[in-house]
């Protein structure tokens, strides 16, 4: 969670080879599951003429990917995540906005969360070496044309993904993905909040912060390929 997942599957959905764009709460565990994927888009948007894919985004331990199961389906697997300061800040603030006995409003349930999170990416990629492509999430603020380029390749699309896309009928609802104003502007927005009014612990911090180096280590030297936020990454 909170790591711009609202705003790549925009982009991604907002290209005519790609169908889908929020978050279908569903497990990929057995051939059906596409099946069941299809549907629950096809509630909402249509199919475009021409297409090849259909995108989901999966944030919780809870839904499972399990490719070998999933019959001849030809899957490309993208694998993101984003450093635990601003991360943990997002979600303690988003789930504290909510209000109620909110489960991630606390920093100790956040950074559970975040840790537990990494550590099952960190083994599903180990699992399936050479199988999926790596970025460094802040590479949507930071260097936005390089990432949708190294995208667009892994993603052999004919036309390249924009930094400017649709806002679409399940946009900014809830649970469905961002749910803030910063979703329906249409095109990556420089800068962001820095929730000045959140504080994480300095031990959760470091516990996250270790987690963090070790899983996306593995995460990037288990990729088929990669592109990270330091200068010297591939292009």
């Amino acid at each position: 969670m909170r790591a711009y997942t609202s705003l790549a599957g925009h982009i991604l959905g907002s290209n005519p080879a790609i169908n889908g764009y929020f978050e279908m709460h569903l497990g990929y565990e057995d051939a059906g599951a596409l099946d069941r994927q299809l549907a629950e888009y096809r509630k909402h948007e249509d199919l475009k003429d021409g297409s090849r894919y259909l995108f989901d985004k999966l944030l919780h331990n809870d839904y499972r990917l399990l490719p070998e199961r999933l019959g001849q389906a030809r899957l490309k697997i993208l694998v993101g995540i984003r450093p635990p300061e601003p991360t943990l800040k997002s979600i303690v603030d988003l789930f504290e906005r909510k209000g109620g006995n909110e489960a991630y409003a606390s920093p100790e349930a956040a950074t559970r969360y975040y840790t537990e999170r990494l550590e099952w990416l960190a083994d599903f990629c180990r699992a399936r070496a050479g199988a999926y492509f790596y970025f460094d999430a802040e590479l949507f603020r930071a260097r936005p044309q390089a990432l949708l380029t190294a995208l667009s390749n892994w993603l052999e699309l004919e036309e390249p993904l924009s930094g400017h896309y649709q806002v679409f009928s399940q946009t900014g609802k809830a649970r469905r993905g961002d749910s803030s104003a910063f979703i329906h502007r249409g095109e990556i927005a420089r800068g962001g909040a820095d929730y000045p009014h959140v504080r994480i612990p300095r031990q959760l911090l470091d516990q996250a912060q270790a987690t963090y180096l070790r899983c996306r280590r593995q995460m990037v030297e288990f990729a088929a390929d990669a592109i990270l936020l330091e200068a010297s990454s591939p292009p």
